[in-house]
C-alpha cells in the first residue's frame, strides 16, 4: 500500500469521487436494454439491442455489446446500474437540463461544490479538478477547484510547455510564503507540495496492473490523469470528466456506438489501473435526460425523460439493476400507458436519490445532504453494502 501521506491530511483512506457526465442526453435504453420487454422491440424495430449481441446482466437487462469492457466490474460486484434515472424537470433543452442537474436543482453553485464545502476545511489545491478547459457548473462554489486539460498545466513553468522560469524561482517563492504566519502559509505549502508531487509523476510511466488507455482518446487520457493524481496522493476529493456528443436524433447507432466503446474502455482501464485503490473510489456516470422510447424515422431517438446512471467502485452493491417504481422491484414495462408525455421512459429514480448515498459514502452527513440538495426530500437508494 502507498504510505505517502495526503496533502489534506486525511490519511491513506482518502476517498475520491469521479463524476462522468455524458453530455447530449445518452439513450439509457440502448446503454442498458430491457431485453425481456417485448414492447422494447415493438417501439424500436430497427434500433433495439439484439438479445444475441447484448452482454447479459440478470436475465432481463443487457448491456450494449460496445460496453462489454464493463462486464468484469459487473461480475465482480463493483458496478450497479439505476434505470429510469433523471431529474424532475421536463425541459427538452440540453443547456437548461444540464444546468439544473449540475446545480442539484434551483440552487446557486454546483452540488459537488456544495458537498466539498461541507467537507475538509483545509482542502488541497487539487481537492477538486475538472479535465476540461473551463470549470463545469457542478464544481462552482467549491472551496478549491482547478480546470486543466493536462497535468503539465499545473506547474510553475517547468512542464507546461510554456516559457521556463528561473531555476530558483520556486525556491524563492516558497521562501516568501514561509514568512507568513496565517492560513496563507499553510495554503502555499500545500500548493508547493501538490506541484512537487505532480512534477514527480513520470509522464512516460506505464499505467498500473497492465491497464491500457487509448492515448488518442481525450476521455481516456482524462481518466488516466485522474488515476495518476489518486495514486500520487495529492488530496483529490473529486474529479469531473465529460464525454459529449450523445444527441442522437439521426443515425443513432453510427453516432453513439463509438462513444459507448470510449466510455467502457476508458472506465475499464481506469478501474484496472487503480487496482486496490478502486475500493476508496466511486465513479458516477450521469446524463441530463434520456431519449424517447420509440425510434424516429431518421434512425434516431428524440429527447425524452428517463435514462440510466452507473455507479462503479468500492462498496457498491454491484451486479444488479435498480429500476422500476421501487428499488430492486420489477420493471414496470414499456406499455404505452406506462410511458410519460409524448412517449418517454418516466423518471422513477431522481438523480439526487442516487447521488445522496454516494456522497454519504464520501463523508456527507444527513445535515450536509440537506444543504447540498436543498428543498428536496431525499429517499436515497440502497446502492452500497455498508
Amino acid at each position: 500500500m502507498n504510505t505517502q501521506t495526503h496533502i489534506s491530511g486525511n490519511g491513506d483512506d482518502k476517498r475520491t469521487l469521479v463524476v462522468v457526465f455524458l453530455r447530449g442526453a445518452a439513450d439509457g435504453l440502448t446503454l442498458v436494454a430491457p431485453l425481456g420487454d417485448d414492447n422494447y422491440r415493438k417501439f424500436r424495430p430497427r434500433l433495439a439491442v439484439k438479445r444475441e449481441d447484448a452482454v447479459k446482466l440478470d436475465g432481463f437487462f443487457g448491456l450494449h455489446a460496445n460496453l462489454r469492457a464493463l462486464e468484469p466490474a459487473w461480475k465482480d460486484g463493483e458496478l450497479c446500474i439505476v434505470h429510469g434515472a433523471g431529474g424532475e424537470s421536463d425541459t427538452r433543452s440540453h443547456f437548461e437540463a444540464q444546468e439544473l442537474m449540475e446545480h442539484g436543482g434551483p440552487a446557486s453553485g454546483g452540488w459537488l461544490g456544495r458537498f466539498l464545502r461541507t467537507q475538509n476545511p483545509s482542502p488541497s489545491p487539487l481537492s477538486a479538478i475538472a479535465l476540461s478547459p473551463t470549470l463545469p457548473e457542478v464544481l462552482s462554489g467549491a472551496p478549491s477547484a482547478a480546470a486543466f486539460e493536462s497535468l503539465g498545466d499545473f506547474s510553475l513553468g517547468g512542464r507546461g510547455g510554456g516559457k521556463r522560469l528561473p531555476s530558483n524561482f520556486s525556491h524563492e517563492l516558497r521562501r516568501l510564503y514561509e514568512l507568513e504566519t496565517d492560513a496563507l502559509r499553510d495554503a502555499a505549502r500545500n500548493t508547493f507540495d501538490a506541484i512537487a508531487r505532480i512534477e514527480a509523476i513520470d509522464p512516460n510511466a506505464q499505467p498500473g496492473n497492465g491497464a491500457t488507455y487509448d492515448e488518442r482518446d481525450s476521455f481516456a487520457r482524462g481518466l488516466r490523469q485522474v488515476a495518476q493524481l489518486i495514486q500520487a496522493d495529492v488530496g483529490l476529493d473529486a474529479a469531473s470528466v465529460d464525454l459529449g456528443g450523445w444527441d442522437s436524433h439521426f443515425t443513432q447507432q453510427t453516432l453513439i456506438e463509438p462513444l459507448m466503446l470510449r466510455l467502457a474502455r476508458g472506465l475499464a482501464a481506469f478501474r484496472q489501473d487503480l487496482g486496490a485503490r478502486i475500493t476508496t473510489t466511486t465513479v458516477v456516470v450521469m446524463t441530463e435526460f434520456g431519449r424517447r422510447v420509440a425510434e424516429n424515422s431518421a434512425f434516431g431517438t428524440d429527447h425524452g425523460r428517463g435514462s440510466a446512471m452507473f455507479v462503479l467502485g468500492g462498496g457498491v452493491r454491484g451486479g444488479r439493476v435498480f429500476g422500476g417504481l421501487q428499488p430492486g422491484g420489477p420493471w414496470p414495462g414499456l406499455k404505452p400507458e406506462m410511458l410519460e408525455g409524448p412517449g418517454d421512459l418516466p423518471v422513477w429514480n431522481n438523480y439526487r436519490d442516487i447521488l445522496a448515498p454516494v456522497l454519504t459514502r464520501h463523508g456527507a452527513s444527513a445535515d450536509a445532504l440537506g444543504k447540498i440538495f436543498p428543498d428536496f426530500s431525499l429517499s436515497g437508494l440502497p446502492l452500497f453494502a455498508e
